[in-house]
Order: C-alpha cells, then sequence, then structure tokens
C-alpha cells in the first residue's frame, strides 16, 4: 500500500459485490440526512482508516462491519481499485470484495440510512453514466453521475463505480 501524503486523510471503502443467482450487484448504503460530513448521499461502506488497522483492507472489513454488520466471514477480498482522492481531503482505497449470500446486515442507524443494490451491468453499461460540471468553492468540479432507482450516485463513490467498470470491461 502506497503511504498515504500527509496532507490527505487515509481511507478505506469496502466495493462489496453480491453473488446473487441472476448475476453479480454492488451494495452500497446512503449516508443518513443528519451527518456533517456528505450526509444524504450515497457511499460504499467505509472510513478513515485508524492506527489500529493493519492496512486499508483491515480499514475496510472493520468498517463495513460497524456500519452495516457485514462481517468478514462472508468477504472474500479479491483486490482494489485506483486510490480516489476527494475534494474534501481523503485519500480513499477502494477495497473489492465478493460477498456470499445469504449475509446478515445490521445498520447502524446513526451513519446509515438504507442499503441497497445496484446490478453490476447497470455499472458497467456507459450509457448510465454521465459527466457533470458544478462551481464549487471558485473552481469548476467535474464528476460522474448514475442515476438508478431515482437515487443520484455521484462524486467519489460514482468516480470509484466507472473505474471498476474500466477495470472490468478493458
Amino acid at each position: 500500500m502506497t503511504p498515504p501524503s500527509a496532507a490527505l486523510r487515509p481511507a478505506a471503502v469496502l466495493v462489496p459485490l453480491i453473488d446473487r443467482a441472476d448475476g453479480l450487484s454492488v451494495l452500497l448504503t446512503q449516508r443518513t440526512a443528519h451527518l456533517s460530513a456528505h450526509a444524504g448521499q450515497i457511499s460504499f461502506p467505509g472510513g478513515r482508516i485508524e492506527e489500529r488497522d493493519k492496512d486499508a483492507i483491515e480499514a475496510a472489513l472493520r468498517e463495513t462491519e460497524e456500519e452495516i454488520g457485514l462481517t468478514r466471514e462472508y468477504v472474500r477480498v479479491i483486490g482494489r481499485l485506483d486510490t480516489y482522492v476527494t475534494g474534501t481531503g481523503f485519500e480513499i482505497t477502494p477495497v473489492v470484495g465478493i460477498v456470499r449470500v445469504p449475509f446478515p446486515l445490521v445498520i447502524d442507524p446513526f451513519e446509515v440510512a438504507q442499503v441497497f443494490e445496484v446490478p453490476l451491468a447497470f455499472v458497467v453499461d456507459p450509457n448510465n453514466r454521465r459527466r457533470t460540471t458544478r462551481d464549487f468553492e471558485q473552481r469548476a468540479r467535474v464528476f460522474f453521475v448514475l442515476t438508478y432507482e431515482n437515487r443520484n450516485i455521484w462524486g467519489a463513490t460514482a468516480g470509484m463505480l466507472v473505474n471498476l467498470a474500466e477495470v472490468l470491461t478493458d
């Protein structure tokens, strides 16, 4: 693992691919509306890498268990995506794992409003994503948006999903 730069806060997320009989899907969360950072946004389970975590994989699995109760015995880590740096100062390591079904979920209601799945076929189809530009803090920001069942998946999560699609289709 490449050490994060001093200016950025290291974080890790799990990109959970659910092994369903009708095909793979991606498990996502919607954050609660009251959180101070990224309130209401769609995200992967994850968070800051803490000193007690031996690496990004450990952090992603720990955070996933804390947020949605998905324990590591249901997850087979298969790799990682490109490191993603956010405009809010995080350097995120996306850890990809295959999740065995059935699996229990115990959602932390403080952090997570909902958990839902998006078919991987939807994610890899380039027709389901668009680039959007918005001005934020005197700068134009360009980001991807994927709209699935009236949910806008954008920002870092959409960027990581596009990276996943590129890895799988190249």
